[in-house]
Parts: C-alpha cells; structure tokens; sequence
C-alpha cells in the first residue's frame, strides 16, 4: 500500500514539538506553553502521525529528539516566528505606537539624531517598544526586505534593488572641517571648487556618506585624498583632521558634536547652494503601518525643528 502523504501540522502541534525540543522533557515543556503532559504528549504524537517521521524518541529517563526531529523543530520555531510578528503587525495596526518597533539608523546619523528621537518615542510614545540597529545602508535595505527591520532612518534616496517607500524628514548642509590654522578656517562663503586644492579624507567603503562626498568631489574635478588612510566613523575622521592629515565634510548636524571634542578643528561653510543630503525615514511599501509612520515622521520633524537643517514639508 501506498504511504499517506503528510498531512500540513497544526499551530498547536508546532507548539508543543518546539517546547519539547527546547526542554528534552515532558513536563517542563507542558509548564512552558500551559497546557498538561498528556495534551502535549497527545500533540507532538499527532505531529509525528502527520508526518509520516518518528521525531522524539521516548526514553523512562529522558527525551532524545531524533535528527529528522531537530530539523523539524527548527522549521517550528521559524513557523512561529513568522505568526508571532503576523499577529504584532496586525496589533501594531489596530493600536498604532504599540508594541515592538526595529528601527535601522545609519552610523553617519544615529548619535546625532538618536537622542531626539529617543526622548520623542519615550514622551509621545511610551507603549512603543522601540529596538535600535545601527548599521550602513546595504545591511539596513536588507533587514527591511527580508521583515528583519521596519523603519529605517537613513540619507535619501535609499537606493537598493527592492523598491521602498521614503519618507522626508530634512535636508541639511555639508560643512568643511580643517585645522585651524588653515587658509579657509572660519569663513562662511567658501565655493566648492576650493575641494580641488584639498586633501579631503573620506569614511572606508560602505558608507553612504563616503559616496556623497565623493560626488561632491567629482563635481568639481577634485580627487580625494591618496593613499590608505581611511576612517570607520565620523569622529576618527575628524581626528585625523585635526592631526593635520587632510580635511574632510561633516553633515551639520554632526558638527557640534563632533567639533566639540577639540579645539584643534574649525569649520568652513560652503556658498549658496551648499552641498548637502536629505536624510528621512524609509518603509516597506504597503506596510499596514504606513499610517503611523507618517504621523512618526510628522512628529520627528517638528522635534527635530532646533537642529540646523531645512525641514521637509
């Protein structure tokens, strides 16, 4: 006779394998979910029969789960993975600004930008769980396509393979930073063809920042500075800067911070148009949370209204 064909498991079998799984016992895996051994026992004992596979093996002293069984256990925990955040992105839904929130930030705006916001989500938002992840943009446009992320706060436009939905928060400045004994040091009417006579130092690769700055420096047919110095973060930059290596361009809303830290730094404002970059909030496109992002971001921009940048409308 032929074998039956598996049958597709139930959320309630999946359940009770994956305690057993996580537990190697009966009855500490029945206290894990709430329910009795024998309910759980009956359970896993369906899944097995759905199957057509023997996936624990029953001992008087212990549960070995067979090896076809830890795959199976692995396809369970991913399976209510996925139903766990379906039913928190329906929440989310029904009761905007609850519930987690992952939020991906580039490193080129997370310490500058990240107080305001976290003093926006602790003040108007307190039933937000919000989780930060800072990471350059190729990773974040990733973890938003595969659901690993939901919002992201990032220079625009996104870029990327998949489409997403973006929406602005600003547009702000570039300044030059350079020594201050420098020619340049203090004025505030520089043109940017000034870049062709400098040694402008750039972030490593990977950072969108670095591209910005590198098109700025095409534009006017200037070339970076040689060699392999190159820095992981904004404020090894402006280090290297101030330890007479080059120049380089910060954002304006990097430079108080930034140019705090030492007096060996002064700042030279570009001439109308200034270079500059527009950074907003990016979002998977038909997101049921649409809505609340864009009350989000109505929020961010007015929180954000002290800062030296030009809102969006």
């Amino acid at each position: 006779m032929k074998p039956s064909a598996p049958r597709t498991p139930t959320v309630s079998q999946l359940r009770a394998f994956a305690a057993v799984a996580e537990h190697r016992h009966f009855r500490d895996a029945a206290a894990a979910i709430g329910t009795s051994q024998s309910a759980l026992s009956g359970a896993v004992a369906a899944l097995e029969e759905s199957l057509g596979a023997q996936l624990v093996e029953r001992t008087t002293r212990r549960v070995v789960i067979t090896p076809l069984g830890e795959r199976i256990a692995e396809h369970s925990r991913r399976v209510l993975s996925a139903l766990h955040a379906l039913t928190e992105e329906a929440e989310a839904a029904r009761r905007p600004f609850t519930g987690p929130l992952h939020l991906g930030v580039i490193p080129t705006v997370a310490p500058y930008l990240l107080p305001t916001v976290l003093r926006l989500v602790r003040d108007a938002y307190p039933d937000l769980e919000l989780h930060v992840h800072e990471e350059r943009t190729p990773s974040l446009l990733g973890g938003l396509a595969d659901g690993r992320l939901d919002l992201l706060l990032l220079a625009l436009p996104a870029g990327g393979a998949l489409p997403v939905a973006e929406i602005p928060l600003f547009d702000e400045d570039f300044v030059l930073v350079v020594p201050p004994g420098h020619d340049l040091a203090g004025r505030v009417d520089v043109p940017r063809d000034a870049l062709l006579d400098l040694d402008v130092l750039l972030l490593e690769e990977g950072h969108c920042l670095r591209d910005q700055a590198l098109d700025i420096c095409r534009e006017v047919g200037a070339e970076p500075a040689g060699g392999s110095t190159r820095a992981a973060g904004l404020s090894t930059l402006v280090q290297l800067v101030a330890g007479g290596l080059g120049v380089t361009l910060l954002p304006a809303t990097a430079l108080d911070v930034e140019t705090g830290r030492t007096d060996r730094l002064a700042a030279v404002r570009f001439a109308h148009p200034a270079p500059g970059r527009r950074i907003g909030l990016a979002h998977r496109p038909g997101s049921a949370r649409t809505a609340e992002y864009t009350r989000f971001a109505a929020a961010l921009r007015e929180a954000l209204r002290d800062l030296p940048v030009r809102l969006a409308a």
